[in-house]
């Protein structure tokens, strides 16, 4: 069982910035793959951008040249740096485990862009 806790949410202003950080329990963490989802009001989820445990990203086209994924494996940890925030931004972010099949979701961070 792989555990994720989410931080880093908060309230923004228009063209803010915000990090999101996914701690992740267990050994296994640099093997696994790992990404960011959001899910607005009365929207589906949606993928944010995703990391491999080669360190290859991808991106949904709304959030290029503005988001950036990482991780630290040292630290079991994957980051979300997220600049010129828009309101349309707004949403829960969950982060996502993906190892041989399972997979794991942690429980949010509520991302607000207001002014």
């Amino acid at each position: 069982q792989v555990q994720l806790v989410e931080s880093g949410g908060g309230l923004v202003q228009p063209g803010g910035s915000l990090r999101l950080s996914c701690a992740a329990s267990g050994t296994f963490f640099s093997l696994a793959a790992m990404a960011w989802y959001r899910q607005a009001p009365e929207k589906q989820r949606e993928l944010v951008a995703g990391i491999t445990r080669g360190g290859d990203t991808n991106y949904a086209d709304s959030v290029k040249g503005r988001f950036t994924i990482s991780r630290d494996n040292a630290k079991n940890t994957v980051y979300l740096q997220m600049n010129s925030l828009k309101p349309e931004d707004t949403a829960v972010y969950y982060c996502n485990y993906e190892l041989l099949g399972q997979i794991y979701w942690g429980q949010g961070t509520q991302v607000t862009v207001s002014s």
